[in-house]
């Protein structure tokens, strides 16, 4: 197949990149060429800002895409600029959405491509049903070749998965727990979460290009493997060879006494703090065989190798850190100042 990617090099698509040109796809990936020397050399980089119209005109010229696959489309601007572009030029368009965007609290914690999209908590997320409807009306009304795809949280070697950080990643929680310093997490830790390796949600990605079934319908791609933030953060304790010193604090207060552009409303309140079981039986009804093949015990060791390996991706967070202590000394005054 004749694929164009738009992104290309981030955590998921960079695997589906490097699968797809494995394979002996003809690949394209158009971005801004800032990860260009991690593209195998058989893609074709279509180098620009997808926002310059004419410019993506000018390189693609006339080819025609049995798919396009849109990585960082956030707002319904953008799929609108997407649908000028590449209406007429592709069989299938797929959109890269968010499982983010299903309702929080849903009425069931069993999530299926069904269940209604809406989150009070997240901008993020309302953007993304907004790109969502925007694209099923243009199927609908128009004929557009879309697909959407909601990913939950996906991750590779280059991050540790954590629900507690800063904005410049999970390293700092990882120098806490080696420092022997309690780490924060939300609620009491009891709340079930899915964790999914980018290979594996490569899989499933792939399997739905080119695929009829796929037009005008909506997937999700995970793992089936639920585990509480207590058992994720015990695996990242384990990877690392030390004890696991949980500090939980109410997501509610995270949210209310965190810097505003850590987004912790957004990113626990309308995500991670609440309890989601997805059932990918559509997917594998689509794409049969799927199976996600690797347990976050496996994947989070593979991290930590990976991250020990690069020490440039050791980014400290020393706002974070002390942040970190003064809502634990906070907390603990408290309960001291309640307890008499």
């Amino acid at each position: 197949m004749k694929i164009l990617i738009v992104g290309g090099t981030g955590t998921i698509s960079s695997a589906i990149t490097r699968q797809l040109a494995a394979s002996g796809h003809d690949l394209w990936l158009l971005n801004r060429g800032t990860r260009k020397n991690e593209v195998p050399a058989s893609v074709k980089q279509v180098i620009c800002d997808i926002d310059d119209e004419a410019e993506v005109l000018r390189q693609i010229g006339n080819e025609q895409f049995d798919a396009v696959c849109e990585f960082i489309g956030f707002l319904p601007s953008q799929v609108e600029r997407d649908i000028r572009l590449f209406k007429g030029r592709t069989h299938q368009y797929v959109y890269i959405s968010s499982a983010s965007a299903y309702n929080k609290p849903a009425a069931s914690h069993y999530i299926t491509e069904g269940t209604a999209l809406a989150n009070p908590y997240w901008e993020y997320s309302r953007n993304k049903i907004a790109c969502e409807e925007l694209l099923m009306h243009e199927y609908r009304d128009n004929g557009f070749p879309v697909t959407i795809i909601r990913p939950s949280h996906t991750y590779c070697e280059r991050g540790v998965p954590v629900s507690v950080h800063g904005l410049k990643g999970s390293w700092q929680v990882l120098k806490r727990m080696m420092e022997g310093k309690p780490v924060l997490v939300h609620g009491d830790g009891s709340s079930l979460w899915t964790l999914t390796w980018n290979e594996d949600f490569a899989r499933g990605f792939i399997g739905l290009l080119g695929n009829p079934k796929a037009i005008g319908e909506a997937f999700q791609i995970m793992s089936d493997e639920q585990l509480t933030w207590n058992q994720i953060y015990q695996c990242v304790a384990n990877a690392l060879g030390v004890e696991f010193r949980p500090y939980y604090v109410a997501s509610e207060f995270l949210a209310t006494t965190s810097p505003k552009e850590w987004d912790f409303t957004g990113n626990l309140l309308g995500d991670k703090a609440v309890t989601v079981v997805f059932d990918c039986t559509k997917l594998k009804r689509v794409v049969p065989g799927f199976q996600a093949t690797v347990r976050f015990d496996e994947g989070v060791r593979r991290c930590i190798a990976y991250l020990k390996e690069h020490p440039e991706l050791q980014t400290e967070d020393p706002e974070f850190d002390a942040w970190c202590d003064r809502v634990i000394v906070a907390q603990e005054q408290a309960k001291k100042s309640l307890n008499g």
